[in-house]
């Protein structure tokens, strides 16, 4: 039996997930290991912050994973809304994450050590490639799916934090000035403070079911009141099924009597206007409302 474009198209993505953790896990573990022997909190900092990027990534996977489920009498729309939560952990961990590398940054800030800015070099270089490359493996699908976009732009400052480490060894090696390290460490935390605070409020929206950042409420509004047929409209929401899928719900009122064809009209435009998929329509034509929901 041939497997379906759907079908390809998750295994690809499930490969790319299983080497992007792969080779981040990997490379984790050594700069945690040169960090922690060459006295470089700069460097433990970056590889906290791509541990948390990788769990990230793990939750992410899981979530895309446990979304394809089928809907249940229980969980009649599935379990898309997985991926919010996940979003949520993901924001829980990078704090925790921020903690241990703020006490550790302090603790130095006491204590000075002498730093092998040689180690220091090679590594944050050597992450610059790792996660640049692993940026590129969700390059491709990083417009259409919000949590493949969140890991190719972590990834994506990933390298930039990283060439700034690099930049720390070169001038501590020049100046002999070592503190010029944690001082770098603390622009990695204010970083990923930052994208804590953006995955919260974020996530925040999707729980309580605001209208996801990519649409714009009011252009749906307009498009639909500026149809031939509608005279009237209320009782429209949009909210987040799950990170990649939102839904609409609306009452129209018509100066006519509608058919299917209306409905599946304004559905496919909805789809290629604002990438809504799940649309339920209530229309209502003077005092003998019709009802056609789609979803």
């Amino acid at each position: 039996m041939e497997q379906s474009h759907s079908d390809n198209k998750n295994i690809n993505l499930g490969n790319t997930f299983k080497l992007g953790i792969t080779i981040n896990i990997v490379f984790i573990v050594i700069e945690t290991m040169v960090g922690l022997l060459s006295n470089s909190m700069a460097l433990v900092a970056d590889a906290g912050h791509n541990f948390s990027d990788v769990l990230a990534l793990i939750f992410s996977w899981t979530a895309v994973l446990i979304s394809q489920r089928k809907p249940t009498l229980k969980f009649t729309y599935g379990f898309r809304r997985s991926t919010i939560l996940i979003a949520l952990l993901n924001t829980i961990i990078l704090l925790i994450a921020i903690a241990f590398i703020i006490w550790g940054t302090i603790q130095r800030f006491r204590n000075p050590d002498t730093i092998n800015t040689t180690s220091v070099i090679i590594v944050a270089a050597i992450g610059i490639g790792i996660n640049g490359f692993t940026a590129w493996l969700f390059m491709k699908d990083n417009k259409r799916d919000l949590n493949i976009r969140s890991a190719f732009l972590h990834f994506l400052a990933d390298a930039v934090v990283s060439f700034g480490v690099v930049l720390a060894g070169i001038i501590i090696a020049l100046t002999g000035i070592q503190r010029i390290d944690l001082l770098v460490s603390l622009a990695i935390i204010a970083v990923i403070l930052y994208s804590s605070y953006k995955l919260l409020i974020s996530t925040i929206n999707l729980v309580l079911d605001a209208v996801p950042e990519n649409i714009i409420i009011q252009d749906v509004h307009d498009y639909l009141q500026n149809l031939p047929e509608v005279t009237g409209i209320h009782d429209l929401h949009v909210w987040a099924l799950s990170t990649t899928d939102a839904a609409l719900t609306v009452h129209l009122e018509t100066n006519r009597q509608t058919d299917k064809n209306f409905i599946k009209s304004i559905q496919h435009q909805l789809h290629e206007k604002f990438d809504i998929d799940h649309i339920t329509i209530q229309v209502e034509y003077e005092d003998h409302p019709e009802d056609f929901d789609n979803t």
